[in-house]
């Protein structure tokens, strides 16, 4: 009989822990691949990353990305998530191990936070990052000689080569048996910052640190402790006249003292007054003050085209691909409710998905490279000016401006805004920017109303009423977050401290793993929201009340009978008067009255509802509209200049066109833009927020166009 071995792994949690821009995020991906989840932290918005890695054949480990931070003293919505997790107080996720990422590059700094972990006694590995570049800044480390004073391991990796990863590897694994650290021979005199206070505190919960004790004193109100408990530790803190403030103070000082030794003992630095880093010299000319905002726009301008260029091709691919499967599916299915909901329900709302993609991977593939460059933080370092002035700050320009190419990825990528309230405003106004599936629309309406002149022999009429178009969608997202900023009621405090990295070539694996990641995110989360609203949007437009729909079937299908000849107009007929007695149609008719003031018909009523589903709908709806003309060859762009209100004036003057145009900057006109927005807040309150302002801002900005232009 044959003997077969079963091999049951065990299963271990790391948290990988790290100040920013220390290496942090590449050695995760660089561990765990693609065996990564992303998901979000309970009650907040912090993306919360876990990546599985294989340490040895029976031993398996969960890696937990938790976000960067500077010291065991949080400030930010972010800092408290990775605190609480290495206090042991998030009832969610209980680490075995603590993986910290140091920069070699900037040591000194990173000591600070990897001497406050290693005195909460538990089991800890630091991994050496940035080695490559303390060695261009002639900066030596002698490891073993850190490895003996710090008492932890420490291992150098470089995630970009994947060097010294089966070190680490062999380091977690044998370290992972050692589930408590008992010694109580800590980086600095702890118990001297507070003996009696940490004594009293340990009676009580024996199994805290000295320093973890410390933490309980300052922090007890935000962890999740009984109310009998919190009492006595507030009294402790009564008995004992105890200091939040003077014992950190005195505790970052002995530090910092402790950690200069160190430094002294094992790290050769040179002399600070030789020649500069590259990365110094080339910030002469990117953050100058004039050269610096002439760069910045023509990096913006290039990055702003890539997305077009880059996702055009791929996106008319998906666009074919589902126009043939709708084009198969008609010829394959029988003529019945049910293959009109697979058709235009099921495939349209997945193709409104999908063509999603290519932005969403390009645009987050593009900002991965300007992050790893280094150069995403000197443009939060420009803008920052102008953006405080309304309420946001640097980091609010790069959403801003990734909604020109679309708003869903924009508004994702607002999370590493720390303040909430400048979040907030982020999210708010960054659909007003002109996202590229504007760009239809503004074609269309533009060809009707503007004439094709040239002034100068090269300056287009026509492109600067589209430039001015985008401009006014930036304008107006400044003027409402400097109006919105005195509503929100956030008191929490902004900072913003921002750390210049050096400039490095982009690891690539990482690019592919964000842009996979990403479009996975959307597809998940977003894509389940738009195909209920998109079946929703398929009832309201293919049934109408009191059997409306079957008489008018029947009324077409006599007809085509008696005009076989006619039928491919009597099922363009058909289709329009279809659309315009079912609910949507009938939904056009009654808000006409609304519109009306603005120059717009109830065709364009229809138009405006379900253009809802994704804005470059309205030209198809216009299209299936005016197909009762009898002109069959005019194209769409003759149809609507012919169109005719019932008075016989024409639907598209320029005051009309404009006012649509207008309409269609400053509304919110896209379901996919509320799904994420709901996602991201963890609320409808914002989403409907949003929706309400935006509609009354383009209407009353509309408004103003059409009686001017009239």
């Amino acid at each position: 009989m044959p003997f077969i071995l079963i091999v049951v792994k065990r299963k271990i949690h790391i948290a990988l822990v790290g100040n920013p821009n220390s290496g942090k995020t590449s050695l995760f991906n660089s561990l765990t691949g693609l065996h990564q989840k992303v998901g979000n932290f309970p009650g907040v918005t912090v993306d919360k990353k876990t990546g599985t890695i294989h340490l040895t054949e029976s031993l398996q480990a969960e890696l937990i990305d938790l976000p960067g931070t500077y010291s065991l003293y949080p400030r930010r919505a972010d800092e408290w998530v990775a605190y609480k997790v290495l206090m042991h107080a998030d009832k969610d996720i209980k680490p075995d191990v603590i993986l910290l990422v140091a920069d070699a590059s900037n040591l000194k700094r990173n000591l600070l936070f990897c001497s406050q972990i290693i005195d909460l006694k538990v089991p800890v590995i630091v991994a050496l990052s940035m080695n490559d570049i303390a060695l261009k800044k002639g900066i030596k480390i002698d490891i073993e000689g850190l490895k003996k004073d710090l008492k932890v391991p420490v291992i150098a990796v470089d995630p970009r080569k994947e060097k010294g990863f089966n070190e680490l590897k062999k380091a977690l694994a044998e370290i992972a048996d050692k589930t408590n650290i008992t010694t109580e021979d800590n980086f600095i005199d702890v118990k001297g910052l507070a003996a009696l206070p940490i004594k009293q505190l340990q009676d009580i919960l024996p199994q805290l640190s000295h320093y973890a004790s410390i933490h309980y004193l300052i922090n007890h109100e935000n962890f999740p402790l009984d109310n009998a408990l919190q009492e006595k530790i507030e009294q402790i803190e009564i008995n004992n006249q105890f200091n939040p403030i003077k014992t950190q103070a005195a505790e970052i000082l002995q530090r910092y003292q402790h950690i200069k030794e160190i430094i002294q003992k094992n790290v050769s630095e040179p002399n600070p007054l030789q020649k500069k880093l590259f990365t110094d010299k080339i910030d002469n000319f990117l953050l100058h003050k004039t050269w610096g905002y002439v760069i910045l726009f023509f990096v913006l301008f290039l990055l702003f085209q890539s997305i077009f260029w880059l996702a055009r091709f791929p996106m008319d691919g998906i666009e074919w691909g589902f126009q043939q499967i709708s084009t198969w599916l008609n010829q394959s299915l029988p003529q019945a409710w049910w293959s009109d909901l697979i058709i235009n329900g099921l495939v349209a709302g997945l193709s409104g998905i999908m063509v999603f993609i290519p932005q969403i991977m390009i645009l987050f593939g593009l900002i991965t490279i300007l992050e790893d460059s280094g150069y995403m933080a000197r443009i939060s370092f420009l803008s920052d000016k102008l953006m405080r002035k309304v309420g946001l700050n640097g980091k609010s320009v790069m959403p801003m401006i990734s909604g020109f190419a679309c708003a869903v990825p924009a508004i994702m990528s607002t999370r590493n805004i720390e303040n909430k309230k400048e979040r907030l405003l982020t999210i708010l106004v960054t659909p007003l920017m002109s996202c590229s599936a504007r760009l239809p629309v503004y074609t269309i309406l533009i060809s009707l109303a503007i004439d094709n002149k040239y002034y100068f022999g090269f300056l287009s009429l026509q492109g600067l009423v589209m430039m001015g178009l985008y401009l006014l969608g930036l304008i107006m997202a400044l003027i409402v977050s400097y109006v919105l900023k005195s509503f929100i009621n956030l008191k929490e405090k902004s900072f913003f401290i921002l750390e210049l990295p050096v400039y490095r070539p982009p690891r690539w694996k990482n690019v592919g793993i964000t842009m996979l990641e990403k479009a996975k995110l959307f597809i998940t989360d977003a894509g389940r929201i738009i195909m209920i609203i998109s079946l929703l949007l398929w009832f309201l437009s293919s049934f109408g009340p009191n059997n409306k729909t079957q008489q008018i079937e029947k009324k077409y299908t006599t007809l085509t009978q008696q005009y076989p000849q006619q039928k491919a107009v009597l099922e363009k007929q058909f289709l329009s008067e279809k659309l315009q007695n079912s609910y949507a149609g009938i939904l056009g008719k009654t808000i006409e009255p609304i519109i009306k003031p603005l120059g717009f018909d109830w065709k364009i009523g229809i138009a405006l509802i379900t253009s809802f589903a994704a804005r470059e709908v309205f030209v198809g709806t216009m299209a299936t509209l005016y197909s009762v003309e009898e002109n069959d060859n005019a194209t769409l762009r003759e149809k609507m200049h012919a169109a005719k209100r019932e008075d016989g004036t024409k639907v598209y003057t320029l005051a009309s066109a404009l006012s649509l145009l207008v309409f269609y900057v400053l509304a919110m006109q896209c379901m996919s833009t509320l799904a994420v927005v709901k996602r991201e807040t963890k609320s409808w309150k914002w989403p409907v927020i949003q929706f309400i302002y935006m509609t009354g801002l383009a209407y009353s900005m509309s408004l103003i166009v059409y009686f001017l232009f009239k």
